[in-house]
C-alpha cells in the first residue's frame, strides 16, 4: 500500500501545496540573503567613533591630551590646496605640511596621541578654502598631493569633505576619484591599505544630485568606497517647520540609506540593508548650528546615538571637540557660534561620550609609535632599571632643557627626547618630573622627538624689530617688545613687570612669548623693510 493509501490529490489540495512550498523556498531565500547582508556588515569591522578636531583654529585645541576614550580617535581637518600652489597640501591653506610641523608641532603631536592608543584619520576639503582635487588639473600631481599626506602621517583612513561650490565640479570629482584609485592600488601594493570616506551634505530629504554624483564617480571608478559620512547640521529652509534637530536628522539618515541603495544598484552593486548602514556615518554640529535657530541638544545627542546603534551605523562623528564644553559666563551671545564651545550647557556631560555610545571600533590601525621615553643601556642603578637616554642636541628640535635656565610661557625644550612646551614662568623644575602632579607642573608634554629631526632654525630679529623693553614705560595689549633679544606681546596692560620676570598660575605674566610663526612672519616684515 501507497503513503496515501491509493488516494489521489485533488486540484485545490496541489494549489494549497505548491503555495507553501513557494512560501518556504521564499523564507529561506530571504533568511539567508539576511544572514550574508548581516555578515557583510559584520566584516566591515566594528562601528567606530571620531570627532572632528580644526588643526589650525586658535586656541589650539590639545588632542595628543585625550582624557577619555570618546577624544581618543580623531579626524584632524582641514587639508586644502595651499594659497600659493594649486597642487601644494595646507593645512588651513596657510601652513604646509613642513610649515604645520615647526609651528604648530602637528607631527610631534599626532605621534603622541598614537602613543596613548588613539587614531588619526585626516579631512580632505571643507567648506572653506579648496579641496586639492579642484585646483590640482594635472592628474599625476594630485595623486603625488594626496600621497605626500597619507605617507607623511603614516594614514589609513582618509576623509573627503566636499560641500559648497565644490559640490558641483564635476571635472574635480572624477580627477578626484581617479586619484583614489590610484593611491589605493598603490598602498595596496605596499602592503597599506587605504581607506576612504566620503563627507557629504545633506537635508532632510537626503543627499543632493550633486552629492550622488560624488558618490558614483567613486564607485564608477572602481574606489574601495568605506562609507559616506553625512552632515546632520545647517538644514536652513530644508527643515520643516517645527521639525526638531533629531527628527531632521533621522530623516536624512534614512533618505540617504534610500538614495545610496539606488547609486550603488546603478554602479552594479547589490548591497544589502545592513551593510549599507554599515557603510554610513553621521556628523551633527553639537550645540549652536552656524544657521540661527538651529540647536542640537544633549538630549538629542543621546537619542541620535540609540538611532544610530539600532541601525548599525559605521561610523559617527561631530563638529567639533574644539567646541565640546559650555561657554564661560564672559561669552555673552549664545546665539553666535563659538569655535570653543557649544553654546549650550552641556552641565557634566561631554557630546563626544554620548555621541560615541556603544561603538567600540576604531578608524586607523597605525603602528604605535616608541614609547614616551626612549632607555639605553642599564646604568647600574639599585633596581636594575635602564635609564632615559641623553638627549643630543644634533638630533632635538628645541634646546635641552638646562637646570639654571629661565624659561617664559610659551619656550618649548627637549628633555629625555621628549618635548615639552612651558605653562608659565620655571626656573629649575624638571618637564618629566614623576611626583608633580600635571595641574601643577609648569610644561605641557608635547610628544617624542622624532626620528631625523634636527633642531629647528627660527629666525633672528634685527635689532630695532620692535623697541626694547622700558621698565619705566606702561604697554597695552598687543604691543611688542624686544628683551635680550626675544620678542614679546602684551596680553594686557602692564607697567613695570619684566617679560622674564616670575609668573605663576596665580599670578600670570602680562607677557607672551612670540610663536615661531608670529616669528617668521615678524622676520618676514621685517626683511620687507615694512612695518
Amino acid at each position: 500500500m501507497g503513503r496515501f493509501d491509493g488516494r489521489r490529490l485533488s486540484l485545490p489540495r496541489l494549489a494549497v501545496l505548491v503555495t507553501v512550498i513557494a512560501g518556504l523556498t521564499y523564507a529561506g531565500t530571504s533568511s539567508w540573503r539576511y544572514v550574508q547582508d548581516a555578515q557583510a556588515a559584520s566584516s566591515n569591522g566594528a562601528a567606530w567613533y571620531a570627532a572632528y578636531v580644526d588643526a589650525t583654529v586658535t586656541p589650539l585645541y590639545e588632542f595628543e591630551q585625550p582624557t577619555t576614550k570618546a577624544d581618543r580617535d580623531i579626524v584632524l581637518s582641514f587639508v586644502v590646496a595651499s594659497q600659493t600652489s594649486t597642487c601644494e597640501p595646507a593645512w588651513g591653506g596657510a601652513y604646509s605640511l613642513d610649515a604645520a610641523s615647526d609651528d604648530l608641532d602637528l607631527d610631534r603631536r599626532i605621534a603622541r596621541l598614537r602613543q596613548q592608543g588613539g587614531s588619526v584619520v585626516v579631512s580632505f576639503g571643507g567648506a572653506v578654502n579648496s579641496e586639492l582635487s579642484t585646483t590640482c588639473t594635472d592628474p599625476a600631481a594630485l595623486v603625488d598631493a594626496y600621497r605626500s599626506v597619507v605617507e607623511r602621517y603614516d594614514l589609513r583612513t582618509i576623509d573627503l569633505d566636499i560641500e559648497g561650490a565644490q559640490l558641483g565640479d564635476t571635472t574635480a570629482t572624477t580627477r578626484r576619484a581617479v586619484a583614489m584609485k590610484a593611491l589605493q592600488v598603490e598602498r595596496a601594493k605596499a602592503g597599506k591599505n587605504l581607506r576612504v570616506w566620503l563627507t557629504l551634505p545633506v537635508s532632510p530629504e537626503g543627499l543632493s544630485t550633486e552629492g550622488r554624483q560624488v558618490v558614483a564617480a567613486m564607485l564608477e571608478q572602481k574606489v574601495d568606497l568605506s562609507g559616506v559620512n553625512v552632515m546632520t547640521m545647517d538644514y536652513g529652509a530644508s527643515r520643516a517647520k517645527g521639525q526638531s534637530m533629531l527628527d531632521a536628522s533621522t530623516a536624512a539618515l534614512t533618505a540617504t540609506h534610500r538614495q545610496l541603495s539606488q547609486v550603488y544598484a546603478r554602479a552594479g552593486q547589490d548591497v544589502g540593508s545592513a551593510t549599507l548602514w554599515r557603510r554610513m556615518g553621521a556628523t551633527p554640529m553639537v550645540g549652536q548650528n552656524d544657521v540661527p535657530g538651529e540647536i542640537f541638544s544633549i538630549a538629542a545627542a543621546r537619542r541620535l546615538s540609540a538611532f544610530a546603534a539600532e541601525k548599525g551605523l559605521g561610523r559617527m562623528s561631530m563638529w567639533s571637540l574644539n567646541r565640546d564644553r559650555t561657554c564661560g559666563a564672559n561669552y555673552p551671545d549664545l546665539t553666535v557660534v563659538s569655535n570653543s564651545c557649544s553654546g549650550v550647557n552641556q552641565g557634566s556631560d561631554s557630546f563626544a561620550t554620548l555621541l560615541r555610545g556603544t561603538m567600540t571600533g576604531t578608524p586607523d590601525k597605525t603602528e604605535v609609535a616608541p614609547t614616551a621615553t626612549p632607555t639605553g643601556k642599564p646604568t647600574g642603578g639599585r633596581d636594575g632599571a635602564d635609564m632615559p637616554l641623553a638627549d643630543d642636541p644634533s638630533t632635538s628640535p628645541y634646546p635641552i632643557w638646562a637646570q639654571d635656565e629661565t624659561y617664559v610661557e610659551g619656550t618649548r625644550v627637549v628633555w629625555h627626547r621628549n618635548a615639552y612646551v612651558a605653562k608659565w614662568w620655571s626656573l629649575g623644575d624638571v618637564p618629566d618630573d614623576p611626583v608633580v602632579d600635571e595641574s601643577a607642573s609648569p610644561w605641557r608634554l608635547i610628544g617624542p622627538v622624532l626620528p631625523g629631526e634636527k633642531p629647528i632654525v627660527l629666525p633672528v630679529l634685527p635689532v630695532g624689530t620692535y623697541p626694547a623693553w622700558d621698565q619705566d614705560v606702561a604697554y597695552r595689549k598687543g604691543e611688542r617688545v624686544m628683551l635680550k633679544g626675544t620678542p614679546f606681546v602684551a596680553k594686557w596692560y602692564s607697567a613695570g613687570t619684566s617679560p622674564d620676570a616670575r609668573s605663576t598660575q596665580n599670578e600670570p605674566s602680562p607677557w607672551r612669548q612670540l610663536t615661531d610663526a608670529e616669528l617668521r612672519l615678524a622676520a618676514k616684515v621685517a626683511a620687507e623693510g615694512t612695518d
